[in-house]
């Protein structure tokens, strides 16, 4: 398994121009392991064959890339809103050990999951930590102070933009991953990503195997955002911004 899952996964980052060293590819068979063993008792993916592990949660945190560039050489600090299982943050520290990552989500069962990813895979420089975005957003140590956000949550623009946007500096980037068509979605997402501070500077789009299309939105924090937003838990769902 360990062989076969190197293999494959050597051959997939070669198709994003990326090489890893053995420890990391490594950290990634770990990680992997780990997501399937917890999964038995604790529901973090419906993903669970090794290739499409490896392609739809490994590779596609790792696309990033194709928005920013090499973040090999970046010392930045990035939060991922709504992990869950660790997507993207983990792939993106183990790829870029680098950068310093904050783990965001909202189950605590997933948090401590996190932390023993982190602990088993010796990683440093990144933190898991419980509780809404809503709140979050509104607390001084972290609001405002990342170079980017990044989140594969599922939720509308308009919504995540809500939830995400308060957490980045003035220069920073909040860049969501999205699957499917994105016309509609930018349409009614527009004015609010205007609201809260951003500027939607580019859109890549792309597809990985056997995966629907997928496209990274790559929005510029350029004004500080209302101390009214983020709003009160549930609202930035219910009622999105227009």
């Amino acid at each position: 398994m360990r062989d076969e899952f190197k293999a494959f996964m050597e051959r997939e980052l070669r198709k994003e121009d990326l090489l890893l060293s053995e420890k990391q590819i490594e950290q990634f068979f770990n990680y992997y392991q780990m997501i399937i063993e917890k999964n038995k008792v604790m529901n973090l993916t419906t993903i669970t064959d090794m290739e499409d592990v490896i392609i739809k949660h490994f590779i596609d945190s790792l696309t990033l890339i194709r928005a920013e560039g090499n973040l090999k050489d970046q010392i930045c600090s990035i939060i991922d809103v709504g992990t869950g299982a660790g997507f993207p943050g983990i792939p993106l520290k183990i790829a870029f050990p680098n950068l310093k990552i904050t783990l965001l989500d909202s189950l605590n069962k997933r948090v401590k999951f996190l932390n023993e990813v982190i602990e088993e895979l010796n990683l440093d420089f990144i933190t898991a930590v419980h509780g809404r975005a809503e709140d979050f957003g509104r607390d001084s140590d972290y609001r405002e102070k990342f170079d980017y956000c990044v989140s594969r949550a599922v939720a509308n623009l308009s919504t995540l933009s809500e939830y995400c946007m308060p957490f980045v500096k003035i220069g920073g980037y909040f860049i969501p991953y999205k699957s499917g068509k994105l016309e509609e979605e930018l349409t009614n997402g527009r004015g609010a990503v205007k609201r809260l501070g951003g500027q939607i500077e580019n859109i890549v789009t792309f597809t990985l195997p056997n995966s629907d299309e997928r496209s990274l939105v790559k929005i510029k924090k350029v004004n500080h955002i209302s101390g009214k937003y983020p709003r009160k838990a549930g609202l930035p769902s219910k009622e999105p911004l227009k």
